[in-house]
């Protein structure tokens, strides 16, 4: 093999061997704030201290608290024995199905059926103006 060629074949390497890392770096990454959805306002969440979304099959959260709130609460707004809305009761401290008499504790626990799964969670937090919330 001549020079040359070893050359080439060489530099052809080091291409071949770089074309993973310039593709990974070109490519769209995935950062924390995109598992961020933006729900509400604080105006909507300070005015009733509770924010219901019921957009989709995939957006059905709850969130309870105010601005002033250290840590909001959220939760999956259906109830996991027959889907009915649950609602915030807030003397009690729990959230609370009409349809069957199902309670839940602020966390999402069960605390009374026939309800036997707990709510879906969800991390809350104001930015700015928005109420956004992140699947735990």
């Amino acid at each position: 093999m001549k020079r040359r060629d070893l050359i080439n074949w060489v530099g052809l390497a080091a291409i071949a061997s770089s074309l993973p890392v310039a593709i990974a770096a070109c490519s769209p990454q995935t950062t924390a704030s995109e598992d961020w959805q933006t729900i509400g306002t604080v105006e909507d969440l300070d005015q009733d201290g509770q924010l219901l979304v019921q957009e989709s099959a995939s957006v059905n959260v709850l969130v309870i608290g105010t601005s002033t709130t250290p840590n909001l609460i959220a939760v999956d707004a259906r109830c996991t024995h027959s889907g009915c809305t649950v609602t915030w009761e807030n003397e009690a401290n729990k959230f609370g199905c009409r349809c069957h008499g199902a309670e839940y504790d602020s966390q999402g626990q069960v605390l009374r059926g026939p309800a036997t799964k707990p709510l879906k969670t969800y991390t809350a937090k104001i930015e700015n103006s928005s109420v956004l919330v992140k699947a735990n």
